[in-house]
């Protein structure tokens, strides 16, 4: 019984090898008879060549005293006078915030004045013009229903300190 087994296993097995797919196989062969993988050569790898340092004697950029008050490279005009009467006024507690943290939520009218609503962080705030925002000596010079206006005090690139105008937008918050 054990050979008889045997014996069918080994027919079957050539049974299954037969010619029926040599067609396809001698075909694949003529197609890929010309095919051979290349693989392309390495880029070439360059020297390592230093380049010297030759900023030496001018300011660093990185240096924190390029920025401190009265260590700037150069003031000038109408911006000097206003950093001198910064830097002697109490702050404002919106003046912890950064300008891009604090967001215009609405406006609210008391008589012939009008007070922005802000938010800076959780809490609400409401300011007037001449009000002091943001963490470049920012004042309010208006409000209206869409954006307060402000001015602000900046160090330019080149050390000289000069006003920008700026301004937040209404934002519409979702209700809770």
């Amino acid at each position: 019984m054990r050979k008889a087994l045997i014996t069918c296993c080994v027919l079957l097995a050539t049974g299954c090898g037969g010619e029926q797919h040599n067609d396809l196989r001698q075909e694949l062969n003529g197609l890929t008879k010309e095919l051979r993988g290349r693989v392309e050569p390495l880029p070439q790898v360059r020297q390592y060549e230093p380049v010297p340092y030759k900023a030496e004697g001018q300011l660093d950029p990185f240096q924190a005293s390029r920025i401190e008050f009265g260590q700037a490279a150069s003031t000038k005009g109408p911006a000097n006078s206003r950093l001198q009467a910064e830097q002697n006024r109490p702050k404002e507690p919106l003046e912890s915030y950064p300008l891009e943290a604090i967001r215009m939520v609405g406006t609210l009218t008391q008589g012939p004045e009008t007070f922005g609503i802000v938010r800076a962080g959780p809490n609400l705030f409401r300011v007037k013009k001449g009000n002091y925002m943001g963490q470049n000596f920012g004042v309010i010079n208006a409000i209206d229903d869409s954006q307060i206006s402000i001015k602000e005090l900046v160090q330019d690139g080149g050390g000289d300190w000069v006003e920008r105008a700026g301004a937040l937008q209404l934002v519409q918050e979702a209700q809770r």
